[in-house]
């Protein structure tokens, strides 16, 4: 049995511990974890059918017949042709389902028009949510998944190694252009593209969390964030690293990024099964508020890494949610001071039978 199958044995599971009749998907993360078969989402009906008994059912336009037999697992496979009416195949598809008064999970990102497409012609069903049944499954990594993430994680490592060797031929580069040799050096290092644009923010821009890059000129004594991934096997890395290039930073920096350690450590020390999300946030953050910064960290400390950049779990203030053997998550603090830098350092575990592994373990020091 492949993993894929696998996994959509157990989400009939837990359809049937939810009462749901039916997950519909459509082009997305979800298709692929179910079904192995990826693709983007487009113009065409494009569904796979997961009844809670039963064998899946794939309704395809004929020209993906080929492709979707080949990479994916679910042997019944219906087309229809670009003069066929689409709707009149989903039609007979959930009536050969029994699915007309039955409860309905669809992609959570499926377009409007698709879903409007499936109420018209289940007039009479409940719908919901597919994340229901499928983003708890997806929150526990099984050892492929871990595998491609440990791999990934490597190659960030890698990257933040031969960034630092650069040093000071980082200075006089533009944020842009530090942004691109990161993109470089992940692909020469067996990345598959970048997991999601890389965040250069030197000296002011550091200060904002999600600042990108731009032609800011990098400068001696500039503090750096440097966040980027890439993909191994559709699996992320996701790292970040606070960097001086050359030059002495600002006086307060060295006591902000000692802050910003130590609480990435001791969210990370806290992290075992049973324990609760807020909990592992609740741990960073008093060591930043005890150390007086505490309005200077301005977002959540983590969360969960899979298929998606960022998905369940969240490792969010207030959160009861238990942490379970095989979530994956980031741990990533952060103090920004407006108009001056700031500090973020970030890295990937994995939560494990007697605590955690880390999935990247570079230098979080900041000199080069």
């Amino acid at each position: 049995m492949t993993p894929f199958e696998r996994r959509t044995r157990a989400c009939q599971e837990r359809m049937a511990e939810t009462g749901a009749d039916a997950v519909v998907l459509f082009p997305s993360r979800n298709l692929r974890y179910l079904s192995g078969f990826d693709e983007e989402p487009g113009e065409r009906h494009l569904f796979l059918f997961v009844p809670r008994e039963g064998v899946p059912v794939f309704l395809v336009p004929d020209l993906y017949e080929t492709q979707v037999r080949a990479e994916s697992w679910v042997a019944d496979v219906e087309t229809w042709a670009d003069d066929d009416n689409p709707v009149a195949a989903v039609r007979t598809i959930v009536s050969d389902l029994s699915l007309e008064n039955g409860r309905i999970l669809v992609d959570d990102t499926m377009w409007a028009r698709f879903t409007q497409d499936l109420q018209s012609v289940l007039p009479h069903a409940d719908f919901g949510l597919a994340s229901d049944v499928i983003s708890p499954l997806r929150a526990q990594k099984d050892d492929a998944e871990l595998d491609a993430l440990r791999r990934a994680g490597k190659i960030a490592d890698r990257v933040v190694d031969r960034l630092r060797d650069m040093g000071e031929q980082c200075l006089d580069m533009t944020e842009a252009e530090l942004a691109a040799e990161i993109e470089r050096l992940l692909a020469d290092e067996g990345g598959e593209g970048v997991a999601f644009g890389p965040i250069v923010g030197s000296g002011p821009n550091g200060a904002m969390p999600h600042h990108t890059y731009g032609d800011r000129i990098i400068e001696s004594g500039d503090p750096v964030v440097v966040d980027f991934g890439t993909y191994v096997d559709h699996y992320p890395s996701d790292q970040t690293r606070t960097l001086v290039f050359g030059g002495d930073p600002p006086a307060e920096f060295e006591t902000v990024h000692d802050v910003v350690q130590a609480a990435r450590t001791a969210a990370f020390e806290m992290v075992e099964p049973g324990v609760t999300a807020g909990a592992i946030d609740r741990a960073a953050r008093e060591v930043i508020e005890d150390a007086g910064y505490g309005d200077q960290f301005i977002h959540r400390t983590g969360h969960g890494v899979g298929l998606d950049v960022h998905e369940e779990p969240y490792i969010v203030a207030g959160s009861d949610r238990e942490l379970d053997v095989g979530n994956v998550f980031s741990i990533e603090p952060g103090v920004y001071l407006p108009g001056e830098f700031g500090v973020r350092v970030e890295d990937l575990v994995v939560v494990t039978e007697d605590g955690a592994e880390l999935l990247n373990d570079t230098d979080r020091g900041w000199k080069c």
